[in-house]
């Protein structure tokens, strides 16, 4: 019956993985923000233009460019 022991750990925390992609998300979305909000200067810093920020802020919340 070990199979079982493992369904029930499985049916006691079904959401577990969906809690921390739901967080993931939101921190994706407030990086983008941030990110957006940067000055022409602090993204030239960090080697980025105002090209690159548009294009990432229209990503959708979802999609990870590091798949974290």
């Amino acid at each position: 019956m070990k199979g079982q022991k493992g369904f029930v750990l499985m049916a006691k925390r079904p959401f577990s993985g969906l809690f921390q992609r739901v967080a993931l998300w939101q921190t994706l979305y407030r990086e983008r923000i941030d990110l957006a909000a940067m000055s022409d200067d602090a993204l030239k810093d960090i080697g980025l233009s105002r090209a690159d920020v548009e294009l990432e802020s229209q990503r959708h919340f979802w999609e990870d460019p590091l798949r974290k």
